[in-house]
């Protein structure tokens, strides 16, 4: 049974969802492909409290938005998707705190097209986490985020990001 619960970031309203002792979701209230996610998780149980997984995210979250540099591998993760998005997911997860990637990038070292990288990176189900905000377009400018181009500029800033990063 999925289990979720919301937390208040100062980026706005998040989503965790789990799956046994996994961490499946972690999306942005009403952001693009918000529904995939809440016509599944949100017919779970919600559990503001006693849930490891989530009581551990949701600490791992509280640590992020203070400045601090919490590790993904704190977390066991088990986003759902294609082989192809797992495999763009894992690259994601590669990007190190405060540095940035392309899309361009990412294709070229998965034999892969942009636009292809592009689509998976905006169904990344576990934003933050999977930092999906730290994929640039080509030139360097800040393109597509399914939460808004203002919560992936603020999460950037949050790492230390300046704009000159690439």
């Amino acid at each position: 049974m999925y289990k979720y619960i919301e937390y208040r970031s100062p980026v706005g309203k998040i989503i965790l969802c789990s799956y046994g002792d996994a961490l499946t979701a972690l999306f942005f209230e009403g952001q693009k492909y918000a529904d995939r996610y809440t016509d599944r998780y949100l017919r779970g149980t919600y559990c503001p409290e006693g849930n490891p997984v989530l009581d551990r995210t949701h600490a791992w979250l509280d640590r992020y938005f203070a400045g601090e540099r919490p590790d993904p591998s704190e977390i066991r993760l088990s986003p759902e998707g294609t082989p192809f998005q797992r495999q763009v997911w894992d690259e994601l997860l590669k990007i190190p705190y405060g540095t940035t990637d392309t899309y361009g990038a990412i294709a070229r070292r998965l034999h892969s097209g942009s636009q292809a990288v592009g689509g998976a990176v905006g169904r990344n189900p576990i934003s933050i986490i999977i930092p999906c905000h730290r994929v640039l377009g080509t030139d360097g400018s800040l393109t597509g985020y399914a939460a808004g181009l203002a919560v992936k500029e603020k999460l950037l800033e949050i790492e230390g990001w300046t704009g000159s990063q690439k």
